[in-house]
């Protein structure tokens, strides 16, 4: 299994295919490798991004929540 993070388009170079391209191309490499599955966690609520995901195919999985609890000092 491979996963892939942190894909970031800086806002002057976006919509240009950039952040699409790398992604696929680092997901077949991943898969050229060896790699049974590749992954991907991203915001499911950002239609962009999950638009390009789909069409060089991934596709959603599940949604997860994270929920973090201050610590208190005794």
């Amino acid at each position: 299994m491979s996963r892939v993070g942190m894909v970031y388009t800086p806002p002057e170079h976006r919509r240009r295919g950039y952040g699409a391209a790398v992604t696929a191309a680092v997901s077949q490499w991943a898969l050229d490798q060896g790699a049974r599955d590749v992954v991907l966690f991203t915001d499911l609520d950002n239609p962009t991004s999950n638009s390009i995901y789909q069409k060089i195919g991934y596709r959603p999985v599940y949604d997860a929540v994270e929920y973090r609890f201050p610590t208190t000092v005794a």
